[in-house]
């Protein structure tokens, strides 16, 4: 990969690998494995998703499944907090809050453990791409209704013309590259 720039979401956006009709014909499907594959991209996107809660007081970082894990489990250990997986229905091993939504293609029962926030704790929720925000909305909502206060809702990408930021509503949202 050429490193000639030096923004580091700029070569980030670079290195992301389009995937026509995957999962299906019609969807261009944005590709996160040359990151992950790459130490200095993966520790680029980290620190770029880390950096800007640092001494924010965050005690949890809610993750989606499945590659929110992978971001967000590196980003709660660079700021000393907890990580909360949200997963699909059936797959949290503890009495759980379940929240249904509606997906690009399809839908999906999203689920947390009624017992992963104490009341107020502040919340950063990650995921790795932000669509038309069904997934995201959902899981906010869980955070919620489990006692946890949203500080921000994180992406690595945001495909910005689905405008899924609009079913996010209040929370504040960011993302470090956008498509």
């Amino acid at each position: 990969m050429n490193r000639a720039n030096s923004d580091p979401a700029a070569q980030l956006k670079a290195a992301v690998r389009d995937i026509p009709d995957f999962p299906k014909p019609g969807i261009l499907f944005k590709d996160i494995t040359p990151i992950l594959a790459d130490p200095a991209l993966f520790r680029s996107a980290v620190d770029l998703l880390a950096e800007r809660h640092r001494g924010r007081g965050l005690r949890k970082v809610a993750v989606i499944d499945a590659r929110g894990f992978i971001f967000g489990a590196a980003v709660a250990y660079q700021l000393g907090a907890g990580v909360v997986p949200i997963r699909k229905k059936g797959k949290l091993p503890f009495r759980t809050f379940e929240e249904t939504c509606e997906l690009e293609y399809g839908t999906a029962t999203l689920t947390v453990h009624v017992d992963a926030f104490t009341p107020g704790e502040p919340v950063l929720l990650l995921d790795d791409l932000l669509a038309t925000g069904g997934t995201a909305a959902a899981a906010a909502a869980l955070i919620e209704r489990a006692g946890g206060c949203i500080a921000e809702i994180d992406f690595l990408i945001e495909l910005t013309f689905l405008k899924g930021r609009i079913k996010l509503g209040r929370h504040p949202v960011f993302s470090v590259i956008q498509f």
